[in-house]
C-alpha cells in the first residue's frame, strides 16, 4: 500500500481569455493511492490566484496528507476543511477507491446508456472579433446556452456581441448567461446591468469582486438580472459564516466549484442552503483535467438544477486524458463503450 502526488501541466489549445488574464497553461496535482495492483486517483485542483489554499505550503500539505491517508482514510477529510482542492482530491480518491479504481464514483448515475448533462458553451474573452468567431461557432453548432465571459474587453462592443446574438435567436431559443469575474465597480454595476438586461440575460455571476457583501446585497435586490454568486464562495468554510453570506446578500443562484468549495460535502451543503432561501444553483468545473471533470460530472448527474450545467470544459487542453466522455451543443455525454487513457499522467 502507498500514497503519493503528483503534479501535472496542462496546455491550452488556445489562450483563454479572462478578466483576471491570459491563460495560457495551468498546473493541477494528482493524488495517488497504489494498493493490490490497484490504483485509485483524485486531481487536486488547486487554481493559482484564485484557489482558498492556493499556498506556498501546498505540496508540503500534499505529502502530508499522502502519510496520514492509509491510516486515517476517511476521517481525514474532517481536518482539510482549510485545504479545499486537496479536500476534494482526496474524496474523489477514496470514492474511486470504494468502487473498484475504474473512475466510477457514483455508479447509481450511469445507466445502460451511460449519462448526459446539458451543458453551456463558454465564450472566452478576446478581441472583439475572436469572441464574436468563437459566439457564432457555437451558434452554428446547436448550442442553446451561451456564457459570456465579460469585462475586458469595451463594454459597447460586448453590448454588440449580445446584440449579434438576439438578432438570430430569441431568449426562448438561446439562453445567454454572463460572468464578469468582479469585473465591475460597484458604482458602475448598475448602469451596466440596466443596459444588459435589455437582451434578456439568463443571469450574471459575480458583478463585482468578492466580499462586499452589502453593495452585493443591494444589486440582488434591485438588479434586473439575476445575479449568482460564484467567487464570494471562495474561502467560506465555517457554516456560521455561510449562513451570514446567504442572509446578508440573499442571491437568487450559486456556482458551485467543488474544487474551490471544498469538494462534493461542501457543495451539498451550500445546495441545501440556498434551496433553503427559495434560490437554486448551476455546478460548473474549475479548468480539471478529466479525472477532475469525471468526478464532477457525475457528482452532478445525481441531482442537477433546471438550468444547464457548467461542465464543457474537457476539451481546451492539448495534453488531457482520452476518457469516456464527449461533448457537444446537446451537452455531456458519458460513453460506456469508451475507455480511459492515462499513459500520460502514468
Amino acid at each position: 500500500m502507498s500514497c503519493f502526488y503528483k503534479k501535472y501541466t496542462l496546455h491550452f489549445r488556445k489562450p483563454g481569455g479572462t478578466s483576471r488574464g491570459v491563460l495560457l497553461h495551468k498546473d493541477t496535482y494528482f493524488i495517488f493511492w497504489e494498493e493490490d495492483g490497484k490504483l485509485a486517483i483524485g486531481e487536486c485542483n488547486r487554481f493559482v490566484g484564485l484557489s482558498f489554499d492556493d499556498r506556498t505550503d501546498y505540496e508540503e500539505k500534499l505529502q502530508e496528507v499522502c502519510k496520514r491517508l492509509p491510516y486515517e482514510g476517511n476521517s481525514i477529510l474532517n481536518s482539510l476543511h482549510q485545504w479545499p482542492s486537496i479536500k476534494m482530491g482526496v474524496e474523489m480518491l477514496l470514492l474511486d477507491k470504494q468502487h473498484g479504481c475504474q473512475r466510477i464514483l457514483f455508479p447509481e448515475v450511469i445507466g445502460k446508456d451511460g449519462f448526459h448533462i446539458l451543458t453551456n458553451g463558454l465564450i472566452w474573452m478576446g478581441s472583439y472579433e475572436e469572441m464574436l468567431e468563437q459566439v457564432q461557432e457555437k451558434l452554428r453548432q446547436g448550442f442553446t446556452s451561451l456564457k459570456l465571459k465579460i469585462g475586458a474587453i469595451d463594454f459597447q462592443q460586448e453590448l454588440d456581441l449580445l446584440q449579434q446574438i438576439r438578432k438570430q435567436f430569441s431568449a426562448q431559443e438561446v439562453e445567454i448567461r454572463l460572468d464578469a469575474n468582479g469585473a465591475f465597480s460597484f458604482q458602475d454595476a448598475k448602469e451596466k446591468l440596466e443596459r444588459l438586461a435589455t437582451f434578456d440575460i439568463s443571469y450574471i455571476e459575480q458583478p463585482i469582486r468578492a466580499g462586499q457583501w452589502q453593495e452585493m446585497a443591494e444589486l440582488c435586490s434591485i438588479s434586473p438580472i439575476k445575479i449568482a454568486l460564484d467567487e464570494e464562495l471562495i474561502g467560506i468554510v465555517e457554516e456560521e459564516k455561510q449562513n451570514q453570506l446567504l442572509a446578508t446578500i440573499k442571491p437568487p443562484l450559486l456556482i458551485l466549484k467543488p474544487a474551490l468549495i471544498g469538494g462534493f460535502e461542501a457543495s451539498d451543503v451550500w445546495k441545501k442552503k440556498i434551496i433553503a432561501q427559495g434560490g437554486s444553483w448551476v455546478v460548473t468545473s474549475a479548468l480539471e483535467s478529466n479525472i477532475g471533470l469525471n468526478a464532477i460530472a457525475q457528482y452532478t448527474a445525481q441531482d442537477y438544477s433546471a438550468y444547464a450545467q457548467g461542465l464543457g470544459t474537457g476539451q481546451l487542453f492539448t495534453n488531457n486524458f482520452p476518457s469516456p466522455y464527449t461533448v457537444d451543443a446537446q451537452g455531456l455525454h458519458y460513453h460506456l463503450d469508451k475507455t480511459w487513457d492515462l499513459k500520460a499522467l502514468l
